[in-house]
């Protein structure tokens, strides 16, 4: 039988700790697996800034994030775990929401405690439901999936709003509620991650996203602390439009992109990426020796077009 997103995602944490870029189109998803990345992320902020140029306060619906996630998912073979804010509503949303989210070929997700409208985990202004409510939701979660294996993360965002007791505390009851993983939000210290991975018997996942709260640690590091796998959600789309900005403020300047070319990728790089040479063969097979027609993939003539 083919091996489900959810066992591949257990297989590659078992391999040790997994370090999970946040992609956040189809294409960073290919480099990211062409670079060998044994598992990728798909971050609500990412899609919020990236695909709708909204912040990340919870104006993403499940199906939004479901659709993006199959685009992802249908181009790389490595497992994608997905944010899945707060579950987008009550216990029986959550069902709803895992259900989709396994459709979409994503391999888990993770909850977190805060009440809408959310917020990052690493501002202020956020507030939490109580454990009673954020526990249903992860029992919800683990009821809801199909395959055993798709993991279900608990998030916690208590250290920022009620303190280090309380994030361990809804840490445990998530657990005994059926979570795979924990995700402590926004520790702020490297003695507090410490403390996590020595209280919480279980795996866990570190978020070293920039500008935040907590401190940038690396993934060795945070492997010697006892942690399963490491995200970095936000660092190539910060990354990218940073580019961006530049490009576009040079181009706006002189008129040329030429003194930019050597910090581009190149069309032989991009094609690469793509698998454009598999696409232009099988295109060829099915006219044997006749050329293409015009708008198929080859160009009348047999020759591929230029890879510079």
């Amino acid at each position: 039988m083919t091996e489900t997103p959810g066992a591949k995602f257990r297989a590659a944490l078992a391999q040790g700790c997994l370090a999970i870029p946040g992609v956040f189109n189809a294409l960073t998803a290919r480099l990211a697996e062409r670079v060998g990345f044994r598992a990728l992320y798909q971050s609500g902020a990412a899609l919020s800034a990236g695909a709708f140029a909204l912040p990340d306060i919870g104006l993403i619906s499940h199906t939004e994030f479901a659709d993006e996630a199959r685009r992802i998912t249908a181009a790389v073979s490595l497992p994608l775990i997905s944010d899945a804010d707060t579950g987008f509503g009550p216990p029986l949303m959550v069902e709803r929401t895992v259900r989709l989210f396994e459709g979409a070929g994503l391999a888990g997700l993770h909850l977190e405690d805060q009440e809408l409208p959310k917020r990052c985990g690493h501002l202020s202004g956020k507030s939490l439901v109580d454990r009673n409510a954020f526990r249903a939701k992860i029992a919800a979660a683990v009821a809801a999936r199909r395959d055993p294996n798709f993991v279900i993360i608990a998030r916690t965002d208590a250290r920022g709003t009620l303190g280090m007791e309380e994030a361990l505390d809804r840490a445990r009851m998530c657990l005994d509620a059926g979570a795979d993983m924990v995700f402590p939000e926004a520790l702020e210290t490297v003695d507090e991650f410490r403390r996590f991975a020595r209280e919480i018997h279980a795996p866990l996942l570190a978020n070293m996203t920039e500008f935040g709260k907590s401190p940038l640690l690396e993934v060795a590091q945070l492997a010697d602390l006892g942690y399963a796998a490491v995200l970095f959600p936000v660092t190539l789309l910060r990354s990218a439009m940073k580019a961006v900005e530049e490009t576009l403020q040079q181009l706006a300047a002189t008129g040329t992109q030429k003194h930019l070319l050597p910090r581009f990728q190149t069309r032989a790089e991009l094609y690469a990426t793509l698998g454009y040479d598999g696409f232009d063969e099988r295109d060829r097979t099915y006219f044997g020796t006749a050329a293409p027609p015009d708008g198929a993939v080859a160009p009348p003539g047999g020759e591929p077009p230029s890879r510079s």
